[in-house]
């Protein structure tokens, strides 16, 4: 209600004091006139809106009664307004007879703006709108406007103005063809007009309404009826053409002052217009592409749009980055020019009263005081006061009897306008940017802003403009108003919400594009194993043969490489389509390190990098293959290829965006060196570490593959039951080096741990062995030069063959750690060999008198590097936690009766070399027994044994041979060494 008394009472005052309105002389006035109207009648209609209005009222008086004893005063005139503005425009046409003078006087001043505006694109296209390089010649001129702030000025504003403003005094319409033709041209332009952000006003049905009871009006019905076909008809097409249009002046624009931002001085009214222009097609789309016919929809479907809002963009990021450049020279062009030719017009005005001469004064005054040392000081410029006396002085010179009259100075009006332009160009270019270009609108089209992203990214041509729509949400807080501050937050998290979407949507497109990639780049790799060789190896070698069989050879099978050969360049292969798809949607995720959004920053490279994390870590686990129900799962070596292939490919990503890839593998594969990964799933290492538990060792323990030292490798037997998958093919020497190389240090130690756990399980089962003959063990230690009294007790001892098959499963299990641990040395040796060379000097130069603890540390860091050590740092830990080549792998119980006897006499505190030498002399004296023995089930593989006693002095690291043969006679070895030889021909023959 005050609003309104407040609003009619002004407009009275206007009315009375005849005030002279002009938007190309004073802009100012004339434009917060016209804006004062259209606000209270938007108002107003948004008022008859709202469904519960009556009720609302109602509780209103109800709930000032109750806190403050009565009604409120003016609940009757608020209740009368109700019902009054129960039709708003038909009670405001009624309202407005009395104003219609001053309103349509300020209309009719656009006809020189509006429908300059309002051409077709051709128009623009003729006229070189916007260009900078049509004339090289007048390049550095500024340019120049008698209307200048009407170039930039709103069209939907304009529309608005026009079509409300004439409704409401409908009665010039019949009078003056001016305003008819204005009202017309507005009325063929657009079908409705914005009120409130989403909310729309249909123009036609509204005031065919309003003017269909009026007597004499069936003449502007029938013209409202031919401004709606003609808007149903051609306002789409005509829209969308001075789109395309603006698409290239824009780039054009955004081109030439991206390489000469000193352009921006002299042509910021250009920079202005484009961004004004580009704004209301943007959302003239916006507001009609939900309201109108369905018959002319694809001229309301732009795929294009990303591209405008994108250049657009471009162009307030110029005028952000050079401001002091624009600055530097206005403040010259306002105290070297404006401030003479304003000086020079006073000077020539023939009455000009104290007051308005004394702010005149003070405008040349301010101007000529400017100086470009200002700007390089970082001086901040404040001319609203300047602005402000500007106003003041239009409404002094408008009004009928002033002694100074604008109506007859227009000069001096225009050149005010231009003055205020190039203040705003020093002081308050942001304010400039939203009152121009502000898009805080798609806030409340969510659906389509939306609608419009998907669609961007579906074409590989816009995708590189898809920075556009997170760069719009930046917007979003311009259109708050501090009066509803509760607002802020409701805005704000919208913003943040949907520029996260659209970031996250940006990064997941090019995540899927780079895998593809990958997955290309991964067959092709594949092409390239040795395992593909051996047909065209085969082929090589039969093709003498088949020619001569008179066979018809089968095709001959494409080299890899073969994809990489053109015959014409025009051909474009799937991996060239994803390539320029990436490139394009690298560049918009690109474009911007971060951007700032209500308080908070974005970072789209971050959002790429933590998704390329992610199906890095993926793919690696699932390019292992592995199967649960088959076991079966990639050998390490075809692994290595495909991720060094995909690491290929993501390597390159850095020639699109500036991202650390490094950190990407630095953060995935040290994750697959660890049991699970950061997300709680299973990595390689664990994978891995499980199969060749699991599988391959399990295998051996069950006779079907045995380990063969020569070749450093398991093989598998031949048996009944074939095995799935071929031993030697997962662990020879390239194999664990392949494993080496993914796993890394860390996860062969955890391979290691798990080893080392098997390990301490068997020697737990061990353990319970030796209690169950501890006297007989006793008795035996202490009767080893007592040949009768060792072979009675040895008879007496129980599951002699169980100890022989868990002794004979550790020296499995150790010799597979061996492996491991050789190609882990092999592997650190290449990548960093001064770091290996120096540990394994200090290992080789550490004192026997040095602390068991330092020792053990020592050995840790050696073992670590896959060195071999004396004692076994991870077979002391598991076995420290027990506190509570021959078929049969016997060969394998040397490396299992010295490693455990160092692992289990460093736990106990004993000396390893004085155990092992008491065992040497056990060992030997039973062995000498059974040399005199002519039983033959006794004597079977005799010589075998012999050997064995000789592989585990030579393993050992505290037993020598002299020690040896000092308890046992070498000629023994010699012999067995012969016969076992000897046996072995004999067997193969």
């Amino acid at each position: 209600m005050e609003f309104k008394d407040h609003v009619c009472e002004l407009l009275n005052t206007v009315d009375v004091c005849q005030v002279f309105f002009d938007i190309t002389v004073n802009f100012d006035l004339t434009k917060n006139y016209l804006d004062l109207i259209i606000t209270y009648t938007t108002l107003m209609i948004l008022l008859s809106r709202i469904e519960e209005r009556k009720a609302i009222i109602g509780l209103y008086n109800y709930a000032h009664e109750m806190t403050h004893g009565a009604s409120d005063r003016e609940y009757p005139r608020l209740g009368q307004m109700i019902v009054d503005y129960e039709n708003p425009l038909k009670k405001m046409m009624e309202e407005f007879v009395p104003h219609s003078k001053s309103l349509s006087d300020a209309l009719i001043s656009l006809q020189m703006v509006y429908p300059r505006r309002n051409l077709s694109a051709d128009q623009w296209r003729n006229a070189q709108l916007l260009s900078l390089i049509s004339a090289p010649s007048t390049m550095l001129n500024p340019a120049q406007s008698d209307t200048m702030p009407c170039e930039y000025l709103s069209l939907d504003a304009m529309e608005k103005w026009i079509i409300f403003g004439f409704i409401l005094c409908h009665g010039i319409l019949n009078s003056d063809a001016t305003a008819l033709n204005l009202w017309k041209l507005a009325l063929q332009s657009s079908s409705c007009l914005s009120l409130f952000r989403d909310e729309v006003f249909h123009i036609h049905k509204a005031a065919e309404d309003l003017f269909v009871n009026i007597r004499g009006y069936n003449k502007r019905i029938n013209d409202i009826r031919e401004c709606k076909e003609a808007a149903v008809s051609h306002a789409g097409s005509m829209h969308r053409e001075r789109r395309k249009f603006l698409r290239s002046a824009l780039k054009e624009l955004a081109t030439v002052l991206s390489d000469q931002p000193g352009l921006l001085g002299p042509k910021a009214l250009f920079v202005f217009m484009a961004l004004s222009f580009a704004r209301d097609e943007i959302i003239w789309l916006l507001r009609h592409a939900d309201n109108m016919p369905k018959k002319s929809a694809d001229d309301f479907i732009d795929k294009h749009i990303a591209e405008l809002i994108f250049y657009m963009e471009e162009l307030r990021a110029h005028v952000r980055k050079y401001g002091p450049v624009m600055q530097r020279y206005y403040v010259q062009y306002l105290s070297g020019f404006d401030a003479v030719v304003l000086n020079e017009l006073v000077q020539n005005l023939s009455v000009c009263p104290e007051d308005e001469s004394i702010i005149m004064s003070s405008f040349v005054n301010t101007m000529t005081s400017l100086s470009v040392k200002q700007v390089e000081d970082g001086e901040v410029f404040d001319f609203r006061g300047m602005r402000l006396d500007w106003f003041r002085l239009q409404a002094y010179t408008s009004v009928s009897k002033a002694s100074l009259s604008l109506a007859d100075h227009r000069e001096l009006g225009k050149m005010m306008n231009t003055i205020i332009f190039h203040t705003k160009m020093v002081d308050s270019l942001v304010e400039m940017l939203v009152e121009t270009s502000d898009l805080s609108i798609f806030c409340f089209y969510s659906r389509a802003f939306e609608k419009m992203f998907q669609q961007c990214l579906e074409l590989p041509s816009q995708s590189r403009y898809s920075i556009a729509f997170p760069l719009l949400c930046t917007h979003f807080m311009s259109c708050t108003h501090e009066l509803c501050p509760e607002e802020r937050h409701h805005i704000g998290d919208r913003s943040l919400s949907l520029c996260n979407m659209f970031l996250d949507e940006m990064a997941k497109q090019a995540r899927n594009l780079i895998t593809d990639i990958c997955t290309e780049q991964c067959t092709l790799s594949d092409q390239l194993l040795p395992k593909h060789c051996a047909k065209t190896i085969s082929q090589a070698v039969n093709k003498k043969s088949k020619k001569q069989t008179g066979k018809k050879g089968e095709p001959e099978r494409e080299k890899p490489g073969v994809e990489s050969m053109r015959k014409n360049r025009l051909v474009v292969t799937n991996l060239d389509k994803l390539h320029t798809a990436l490139s394009e949607l690298c560049f918009s995720i690109n474009y911007v390190p971060n951007m700032v959004v209500w308080e908070h920053t974005f970072t789209p490279r971050e959002y790429l990098t933590s998704h390329l994390e992610i199906r890095f870590t993926k793919s690696i686990v699932g390019m292992t293959m592995y199967n649960q129900a088959t076991q079966e799962i990639a050998k390490p070596s075809e692994l290595l290829t495909s991720v060094r292939a995909y690491m290929t490919v993501l390597q390159s990503i850095e020639n699109y965006v500036q991202i650390d890839i490094t950190r990407v593998f630095n953060n995935v594969l040290l994750q697959q060196t660890q049991h699970l990964d950061s997300h709680g799933e299973p990595t390689i290492t664990s994978l891995y570490t499980n199969w060749y538990l699991e599988t391959l060792l399990r295998q051996v323990s069950n006779g079907h593959i045995a380990y063969f030292p020569a070749m450093k490798a398991f093989v598998n037997l031949p048996t009944e039951n074939e095995l799935t998958f071929n031993a030697e093919e997962y662990s020879d020497i390239s194999e664990m080096r392949a494993l080496s190389e993914l796993l890394g240090p860390y996860g062969m130690k955890f391979l290691s741990e798990s080893l080392m756990w098997h390990i301490s399980s068997q020697v737990a089962e061990l353990k319970k062995l030796v209690v169950e003959n501890v006297d007989v063990l006793t008795q035996m230690r202490t009767s080893f030069d007592k040949p009768d009294q060792m072979a009675a007790l040895f008879k007496r001892l129980s599951s002699v063959d169980s100890v022989l098959k868990r002794m004979t499963i550790i020296g499995v299990i150790l010799s597979f750690r061996s492996l491991a641990q050789e190609a882990l040395r092999d592997v650190l040796s290449y990548h960093i060999p001064f770091l290996v060379s120096s540990i394994e000097d200090f290992k080789d130069h550490i004192p026997r008198e040095t602390d068991m603890k330092v020792a053990m540390n020592v050995y840790e860091l050696s073992s670590a590097a896959g060195l071999p050590c004396e004692i076994d740092p991870a077979l002391v830990v598991a076995l420290s936690s027990q506190k509570s080549g021959h078929c049969n792998n016997i060969h394998c119980l040397a490396k299992a009766i010295n490693q455990i006897a160092a692992a289990l006499f460093t736990i106990h505190k004993g000396s390893i070399e004085d155990r092992l030498k008491e065992f040497l002399a056990l060992a030997s004296s039973s062995l000498l027994k059974i040399g005199q023995e002519t039983d033959k089930t006794t004597t079977r593989n005799r010589e075998s044994v012999y050997l064995l006693l000789d592989m585990i002095v030579q393993e050992s690291p505290f037993l020598t041979m002299d020690l040896l043969e000092s308890c046992f006679p070498y000629v023994l070895l010699r012999n067995a060494y012969h016969a076992v030889y000897k046996q072995s021909v004999t067997s193969s023959a």
